[in-house]
């Protein structure tokens, strides 16, 4: 079997697993896909290899850019404190281990909930902004899921570009 289809195939399983780590934050995302895409377009050294993951990796950067923006803008908007994300990230971690899969993000709600309304020390508050910042984390990982996949759509049409012209 020839090295480049090697290449291609391992990129490929990366760029899955770059994928579902936007989703799931206990794998990599972004910056996988964009070292996926640089370490392919290198191997295999070709113009369409290059020019593709060039612009992969420019789409994913600027998908795992504005997923932080977006995020950060609607967490001050809605005056969400670092000290209630903390508590989320913190409830994030004992949830992935109480509760395979799905516990991350009931952890992470929990820990929100429970850091809002030991701020708030109220309920309807505490709710209130946790569903604030739960809506705005879900609009990041949104847009960083979709621009790994617009990448990883380009990628798939370097790969044919480069084999076809080989």
């Amino acid at each position: 079997m020839d090295t480049e289809i090697i290449y291609t195939i391992i990129a490929g399983l990366l760029l899955v697993v770059s994928a579902l780590g936007t989703i799931f934050p206990v794998l990599p995302g972004s910056l996988l896909t964009i070292l996926t895409l640089l370490g392919w377009g290198w191997l295999l050294g070709s113009g369409a290899s290059w020019w593709a993951a060039g612009l992969g990796m420019l789409i994913a950067a600027l998908g795992w850019s504005a997923s932080a923006v977006l995020t950060g803008r609607k967490l001050k908007q809605h005056e969400i404190p670092r000290g209630s994300i903390l508590w989320a990230l913190l409830g994030a971690i004992i949830g992935a281990f109480l509760v395979p899969v799905i516990g991350l993000f009931i952890g992470f709600a929990v820990g929100l909930f429970a850091g809002e309304a030991s701020r708030r020390r109220e309920v309807g508050g505490a709710l209130a902004s946790s569903w604030a910042a739960l809506k705005a984390m879900g609009l990041g990982i949104i847009v960083e899921f979709g621009c790994v996949l617009l990448a990883t759509s380009i990628w798939v049409i370097g790969l044919i570009a480069h084999f076809a012209t080989r």
